[in-house]
Formats: C-alpha cells, sequence, structure tokens
C-alpha cells in the first residue's frame, strides 16, 4: 500500500484529492492537514510515503515543510494553484508539481512514479544492508566478557572501518533472523549476532526484555499501553514497540519499582 498524506488549507480541494486516490489502487490515505504546522506532526507521527502538499497555507507554507523535513523524508509531490513556485519547489528536490484542479491522470502518473522511486530507494538500502553483513562477518566475533561485566560500547564494522556505538546511545534493540538492529537517535545498526547474546552483553538493569526480538534501554520507556490484550511500550524518541504477554506482568513490576 502507498500510504498517502493530503495538506491543503482548502477544504474542497483536500476533498477532491480525497476522491481522487480512491479510485487509485492500493493507496492508503493516512490522514489530512490544513495548515503547515499540523502537517509536520502528522509527517512525524504517521510516517506517510507520499505527501500531496499546498504550498500557500497559514503557520507554515508549503516549501517550509519541505524544508523542515529530515533525511528520511516522504516523497514530496506539491499540489497548488500556482505555477510560480515551481523553481523554488524543485530546487529544494520536490518529488513533482501538479497544477490545480489536478487532472486524475496526472495524479495516477505521479503516484506511479513515487512508487518506482519508493521501490528504487527500498533495493538501494537494502543493498547497503547486506553489505553491512558482510563487513560484520569478516570482522569476526565479539571478545567474550568475564563474568559479571558488561560491555560500554559496540564495535560495529562499516565501510571505510570500525564503528564504535556507545552502549549509553541506545535506545532498543530488535532481533531480525541472525542478526540484531541497534536502534539510537540518530541511526540504525545492523550487527550479525542473536538478540540473546546480545543481552548477555548489556546490563539488565539498564535494558529490558520486552519481547523474544526485542529489548529497550529502562530510561527510554515513557509510557506502557496495554488494551484489547495487546501491550506497547513508548519511547521518548516516539518509537512504539510491542511486549508481548509473557513480559507485560514483569515489565509493568520493573517499572513500578525501577532498580537503582
Amino acid at each position: 500500500m502507498l500510504r498517502v498524506l493530503i495538506v491543503d488549507d482548502e477544504p474542497l480541494a483536500r476533498r477532491r484529492l480525497e476522491i481522487l486516490l480512491r479510485e487509485e489502487p492500493d493507496v492508503e490515505l493516512v490522514g489530512a492537514a490544513a495548515d503547515g504546522i499540523a502537517a509536520r506532526k502528522l509527517i512525524a507521527e504517521r510516517g506517510p510515503d507520499v505527501v500531496l502538499l499546498d504550498i500557500k497555507m497559514p503557520g507554515l507554507t508549503g516549501l517550509e515543510v519541505l524544508d523542515a523535513l529530515g533525511p528520511d523524508a516522504p516523497i514530496v509531490i506539491f499540489v497548488t494553484a500556482f505555477d510560480r513556485f515551481a523553481l523554488d519547489a524543485f530546487d529544494r528536490a520536490a518529488f513533482d508539481y501538479l497544477l490545480k484542479p489536478v487532472e486524475p491522470a496526472r495524479l495516477a502518473a505521479s503516484l506511479s512514479r513515487a512508487r518506482e522511486s519508493l521501490a528504487e530507494r527500498a533495493a538501494a538500502m537494502r543493498v547497503g544492508e547486506l553489505e553491512e553483513i558482510l563487513r560484520n562477518l569478516r570482522s569476526g566475533p565479539s571478545p567474550t566478557l568475564a563474568a559479571g561485566e558488561f560491555d560500554r560500547e559496540i564495535w560495529i564494522q562499516e565501510r571505510g572501518g570500525r564503528t564504535s556505538v556507545p552502549v549509553a546511545a541506545i535506545d532498543w534493540v530488535a532481533a531480525e533472523r541472525d542478526y540484531v538492529r541497534i536502534h539510537t537517535h540518530a541511526r540504525s545498526f545492523l550487527i550479525r549476532q542473536s538478540i540473546g547474546a546480545l543481552a548477555e552483553r548489556l546490563d539488565p538493569a539498564v535494558f529490558v526484555r520486552i519481547h523474544r526480538s526485542s529489548l529497550v534501554r529502562r530510561d527510554r520507556i515513557v509510557r506502557i499501553r496495554h488494551a484489547g490484550g495487546r501491550g506497547a511500550v513508548i519511547l521518548t524518541t516516539g518509537a512504539e514497540i510491542a511486549v508481548s504477554r509473557r513480559h507485560m506482568g514483569a515489565l509493568k513490576a520493573m517499572t513500578t519499582n525501577p532498580a537503582r
């Protein structure tokens, strides 16, 4: 599914785009915003693949919204009644520029190209991950720790040399088959090691196992959500990670009575 967010301060314009998107196969409308400030919030919360973005809006203009997006930004397709902003838009690496009233065929073509771009981006990312796995395989196993000792840094082999990731910077860790992905605020790292082996190297007073495939840093947890038989923790970074039933009771006890 192509996840699309609409941003336009005109209700009729939002409605027209919603109608056009319903005609597109495998498209999910994840929300709509009426101004640039709300747009930034929804982009961060819902992580759309594509944003259909107006330019002249209250609060922040569409160009200012695009300027504020980070390196993992969604594809931005401007939808506006003004052609004079096109040069500024493409200077900011906008993906496409559609003039109102939007023609269905023109929107469909733009979304089709967006799918192709996202597929290419995903393929490039996967190639990078495989290269990172190979570098870690060549780097050999981690040194054995003495009893009662825990890692203060994780060494990772990357293109151009070994990188040290301080354990204090780790927010959470997720298992990916025979590998683990270490998440920090800045980025994530993939290493060849089981999550169980890595957990043994991390201080259990600092990290807690919340699922067979994930563990989190306890002081990053800001809230525990438990509803409908499903649980999750919300981290300071905004990440939401599932908690298994097996670990929910122990997690609640630990966060209610944290170890000192």
